[in-house]
């Protein structure tokens, strides 16, 4: 019996990490060592290949007194020109607003769906996600403050509806793309945001 061959063409595997871009560097330094440099995803697509890939641990935000540090759960693999709009983001309107509504920093948030090769809802057919290529994040809920007195809110269930609409706002100035409850059925039960180039640089997505 004759043995088989092994194959001439190499298994599929992530790219390995390479130096961290300038980036990459810079988000680094302003946010701390939990952005780590990502080794590229695997992608049989070019329309899934994530540029300067890194994974978001945790994002240190605030000044030097009031230095913190925000969980994402589960972690997040993000293009780093997107983690850098997310880490802005946070840092500038999320946690000074969780801080205004309820007097408590803000501890996590659950996200979703970073890097997913996959077209739009995941569709059989039509135009591939932005999270195809890490350029989109899905945001669940927040953590606010330490235990035992934590408060968990939830996009779906809409129990703070002053702090969510101010957060989906914040999202539609930050973002290219903004979707949640309401806008359809797939965004039900989450904030969905994303860089997707406009036609104008200000251009912006809403619903």
């Amino acid at each position: 019996m004759l043995k088989a061959q092994p194959s001439d063409e190499p298994p599929t595997a992530p790219v390995p990490a390479s130096s961290p871009s300038s980036c990459v560097a810079a988000l680094q330094l302003r946010h701390g060592a939990d952005v780590r440099v990502s080794a590229r995803p695997p992608a049989a697509d070019e329309a899934c290949v994530v540029v300067d890939p890194v994974e978001v641990v945790a994002l240190a935000v605030g000044g030097d007194r009031d230095r913190r540090r925000v969980l994402l759960q589960p972690p997040a693999i993000l293009s780093c020109e997107m983690a850098s709009v997310v880490a802005q983001w946070v840092e500038t309107t999320v946690h000074p607003l969780a801080k205004g509504h309820f007097g408590r920093d803000l501890v996590a948030l659950r996200v979703g769906g970073g890097h997913e090769c996959r077209r739009r809802n995941r569709g059989a057919g039509g135009p591939m996600s932005e999270h195809a290529k890490g350029r989109a994040l899905d945001v669940f809920g927040f953590e606010i403050g330490e235990a035992p007195d934590r408060l968990s809110v939830s996009v779906r269930s809409g129990d703070q509806p002053n702090f969510l609409a101010a957060i989906r706002q914040s999202a539609c100035g930050a973002f290219a793309t903004t979707l949640g409850p309401g806008s359809d059925a797939a965004h039900a039960d989450h904030l969905h945001v994303d860089i997707k180039a406009r036609n104008s640089p200000t251009g912006r997505f809403c619903q």
